[in-house]
């Protein structure tokens, strides 16, 4: 499973204080433009348009894709009960400013 993220995203900054990814078996993945692999990893999943509008996404163990971001925060809730790991269930959602949650 891989969380692609950015820095400046505060959906994506909120999933990764809740959820310990790690322990999880999630990888996360910072998209740009320092970090070419995570790029040419999205673009090998044909997720760069998909990026271009709404970050974070989730690609599951299967290969497909979760990009609703409540969505991915139920996969992930569902993921860390079979890892029995705790997460934070309560948190104010985020907003997202003009463009802070695209790449």
């Amino acid at each position: 499973m891989t969380l692609f993220t950015k820095k400046s995203c505060s959906r994506c900054t909120q999933l990764k204080g809740r959820f310990d990814l790690a322990a999880m078996n999630v990888n996360v993945e910072e998209l740009d433009i320092e970090s070419p692999e995570a790029l040419a990893h999205l673009a090998w999943h044909s997720l760069v348009d998909t990026a271009r509008k709404n970050l974070p996404l989730l690609v599951l163990d299967d290969s497909s894709t979760v990009a609703d971001f409540p969505n991915i925060e139920h996969q992930l809730a569902a993921r860390a009960v079979q890892y029995g790991i705790a997460y934070s269930r309560n948190v104010a959602k985020q907003n997202c400013e003009k463009g802070s949650c695209a790449l």
